[in-house]
């Protein structure tokens, strides 16, 4: 099957080439250059080294949702600066709203409802330009809401996580979504609610520890760091080498702690096949 993939080939690398951003970008990856066209319309995706890049919460709505059937819910969320943090010189608050006006957004993650392949479906995206797509209470709230709504409305439900993990501004209130999000997908579940997580690029920390491993279905996108610590630390610890590979995607499907890695240009037809075959 296509989804159920391992890393391919690698390419030559090119080095100290000089490109028009314009027109062409170099790939993070195999350093290939790129012309912007292609890489856009392959969904952000290297068509020599297939590196999956990230794709912005609206970006990957698009990807997965038909078009012009997306409802955005509860927008009105947003973070305070509850414990009044501060990080040296800076505010919490002030890094918040310079976050919104960079991002354009109100929070790392954006919920809604719409339809995919003509069936409709509740939707949490996440996205890591918010603050690393850490999960502070507003997220940890959005999720939940998300999760209810697909509870009251018996839609299946998606949550696309990319996440760094705990929103540290936010201290303790931010560890407590873990526990938040467990319990009402647990009320989901014994529901016989359908939850379909996809974890991308990076999903680590209190996500990972949380909702985003607790799909019916857990799938990752191809080359995707998952895990709940860093491997630094892990190696620190254990004071022991890690293989090259530990926890990619890749790496997780071969040790059974994800059920599928996925071509982000298959997720969709994948998804769609799923809620079909798995709702009631």
């Amino acid at each position: 099957m296509a989804w159920l993939t391992k890393p391919r080939y690698s390419v030559k690398k090119s080095e100290n080439v000089k490109i028009n951003e314009g027109l062409w970008r170099k790939c993070p990856e195999c350093n290939s250059i790129v012309y912007n066209k292609d890489w856009e319309e392959n969904l952000h995706v290297c068509n020599h080294c297939g590196y999956h890049d990230r794709l912005n919460a609206f970006d990957r709505i698009q990807t997965l949702i038909d078009a012009g059937t997306f409802v955005e819910t509860f927008n009105d969320l947003v973070s305070v600066d509850t414990l009044h943090f501060h990080d040296g010189d800076s505010a919490y608050s002030d890094k918040l709203k310079r976050t919104m006006d960079k991002t354009k957004l109100k929070e790392a993650v954006v919920t809604g409802y719409g339809e995919l392949s003509g069936k409709s479906v509740e939707i949490a995206v996440m996205d890591f330009s918010f603050f690393g797509g850490s999960m502070g209470s507003v997220v940890g709230e959005k999720i939940t809401l998300s999760i209810e709504s697909a509870l009251k409305n018996k839609r299946p439900l998606i949550i696309v996580s990319s996440s760094g993990g705990a929103r540290m501004h936010e201290g303790i209130l931010s560890l407590m979504q873990m526990a938040k999000t467990s319990a009402a997908l647990k009320k989901l579940s014994d529901a016989d609610g359908l939850y379909l997580s996809v974890m991308t690029n990076p999903t680590s920390g209190g996500v990972t520890a949380s909702f985003a491993m607790l799909g019916d279905l857990n799938i990752a996108e191809r080359g995707a760091f998952i895990g709940f610590a860093g491997p630094r630390v892990i190696e620190q610890s254990m004071k022991q080498k890690l293989p090259p590979d530990f926890q990619t995607a890749e790496f997780l499907l071969e040790h059974g702690f994800v059920d599928m890695v996925a071509e982000r240009k298959e997720l969709k037809n994948i998804l769609s096949f799923l809620i079909n075959y798995l709702s009631k």
